[in-house]
C-alpha cells in the first residue's frame, strides 16, 4: 500500500514543471497517463540527450527521467473526436494537470469551468509560466527565462561582469516542490470535503520563494544585493579551489575565528595563517584576494578526496565540486539505491532517479521506464477508459490518436 494508491492523474502537461510534479505521485502510487500529441511531441522528446546519440522522440534522457512510472497516451485534440475522448480521461481521473500558455485549455473546451460539469470533484492543476492572470500572463517561455525574471540571473555571476546566469531552467526544478505538497492538500481536502478545486501555479512565484531573503533585505533596508561570485559576506575563506588533478575542485567555507583556527590547524599552520591581516573575519574580508591565493597553493598540493577528508576531520565545511561521473559512482547515493535500473522500450535497461526521500512505511518504487510516445494506448483506452476493442480499432482509422 502506498500513499496515493487508488489516485489517477490525466497529465497534460508538458517540459519539466508539470510531468516531475505529477511524477512525485506515480512514484507513491498514482495511476498517471502522459496524454501527448504526436503531431505536436512534448517539448522534452525533441532535446537531448540522447542515446548512442541518435535522435528521436523516445530516446532522450531528458523526458525519460521526468515520466518514469507512468503509462503514455497519444491523442490529437485538434480531431473533432478528441475533445470528446479527453473528457473521458477526466471522467475518469481525480487530478487534472497541464502547464499550456493561459488559454490554450479554454480554447479546447477543457478549462476548469467546463471540466466541473463533467466531474464536479475534479481538483485542475494549471502550472504557468506567471499565472492565470495579470498583465503579463500570456507570455510565452521556459524556466530560463524564468530564472532571469524571478531574480536570479541578476544575482549569478561576479560583480565587475555582466550576469552569468544560473544552471539550467531553475524554476522548472523548484516548482515540483510546491505543487506536489499543494496537490496532496487539495486531494485532503477533497477527501474531507468531497469538493475538488482549480490550482493557479505562478512558477515565477514559487522562484521567488528561494529569494525571500534579498527581497526582505530590500523592502527592510532598501539594499540591493549584487553578484559577489562564491563570495559570502559572513566567510572568509568561501570560494571553490583548484585541487591536484584534471578540472578538480573543492569548495571551502570559513565563517568564525574559531573555524580559522581549525582550518589553520588542519593546514598545520602555515606562516601565512598567522599574518595579522588574517587574523578576524573582518581582517579576512579585506584581504580575502590574497587569502584565496595562499588557500589554492594548499589544495593544490593535494587532491580533492585529501581536502576534503583533512578538513571535514577538523569540522570545516568543505566538499568536492563533482561532476556527473562522480554522481553516479558516489558511495552515499549508491547506499540510498538512488539510481535504479528500468528497462525502456527503445533504450534498452538505464538507470534513472528515484525520488530524494524515503517513506519508512510507504517507501516508493520505480517500476515502470517513461512511456514511448503512445506505447500505452491499447491499455488506456480499452482497460482504463473502458473502450470495446471495436471502438478503439474504429478510432485508430480514424486518426485520433495520430
Amino acid at each position: 500500500m502506498q500513499i496515493f494508491d487508488g489516485i489517477k492523474v490525466a497529465d497534460f502537461s508538458w517540459v519539466i514543471v508539470g510531468p516531475r510534479s505529477t511524477q512525485y505521485l506515480a512514484e507513491h502510487g498514482a495511476t498517471v497517463v502522459r496524454i501527448e500529441s504526436p503531431s505536436h511531441p512534448e517539448t522534452l522528446r525533441t532535446g537531448g540527450p540522447f542515446l548512442d546519440f541518435k535522435t528521436g522522440v523516445n530516446r532522450t534522457g531528458f523526458y525519460a527521467r521526468y515520466n518514469t512510472n507512468k503509462y503514455g497516451a497519444s491523442l490529437n485534440l485538434s480531431h473533432p473526436k478528441g475533445i470528446e475522448i479527453a473528457k473521458k480521461f477526466v471522467e475518469w481521473a481525480d487530478i487534472v494537470a497541464e502547464s499550456f500558455v493561459p488559454g490554450r485549455m479554454k480554447a479546447w473546451g477543457l478549462d476548469y469551468e467546463e471540466l466541473v460539469k463533467t466531474k464536479p470533484d475534479i481538483i485542475m492543476l494549471s502550472a504557468c509560466n506567471q499565472g492565470q492572470g495579470g498583465p503579463h500572463a500570456s507570455q510565452p517561455g521556459y524556466g530560463v527565462q524564468l530564472a532571469s525574471l524571478s531574480g536570479f540571473t541578476h544575482l549569478t555571476g561576479w560583480s565587475d561582469r555582466a550576469p552569468a546566469g544560473i544552471w539550467g531552467a531553475y524554476t522548472d526544478f523548484v516548482s515540483p516542490h510546491f505543487i506536489a505538497a499543494v496537490l496532496a492538500a487539495a486531494l485532503d481536502y477533497r477527501r474531507r470535503t468531497g469538493k475538488g478545486q482549480y490550482i493557479d501555479c505562478s512558477q515565477l512565484e514559487c522562484g521567488l520563494q528561494l529569494l525571500s531573503p534579498a527581497i526582505l533585505d530590500y523592502t527592510a533596508n532598501g539594499r540591493i544585493r549584487e553578484r559577489q561570485g562564491n563570495r559570502c559576506p559572513d566567510a572568509a575563506p568561501h570560494n571553490a579551489y583548484r585541487c591536484k588533478g584534471d578540472d578538480r575542485w573543492c569548495a571551502i567555507a570559513v565563517f568564525s575565528d574559531e573555524e580559522w583556527q581549525s582550518f589553520c590547524n588542519a593546514l598545520g599552520n602555515p606562516p601565512w595563517c598567522k599574518e595579522e591581516r588574517f587574523s578576524s573575519l573582518i581582517s579576512r574580508k579585506k584581504n580575502e584576494e590574497a587569502l584565496d591565493r595562499f588557500v589554492e597553493s594548499w589544495t593544490l598540493g593535494h587532491t580533492v578526496e585529501e581536502v576534503v577528508s583533512v578538513l571535514q576531520a577538523s569540522g570545516i565545511a568543505a566538499g568536492s565540486v563533482a561532476k556527473c561521473e562522480d554522481l553516479y559512482g558516489d558511495p552515499q547515493f549508491m547506499h540510498r539505491n538512488l539510481f535504479q535500473k528500468l528497462s525502456h522500450a527503445e533504450m534498452g535497461t538505464q538507470p534513472w532517479e528515484g525520488p530524494p526521500f524515503i517513506f519508512s512505511k510507504t517507501p516508493a518504487r520505480l517500476y515502470k521506464s517513461a512511456p514511448c510516445l503512445g506505447e500505452d494506448n491499447y491499455y488506456i483506452y480499452t482497460q482504463l477508459l473502458g473502450m470495446s476493442d471495436e471502438e478503439f480499432v474504429q478510432l485508430i482509422s480514424q486518426g485520433v490518436f495520430d
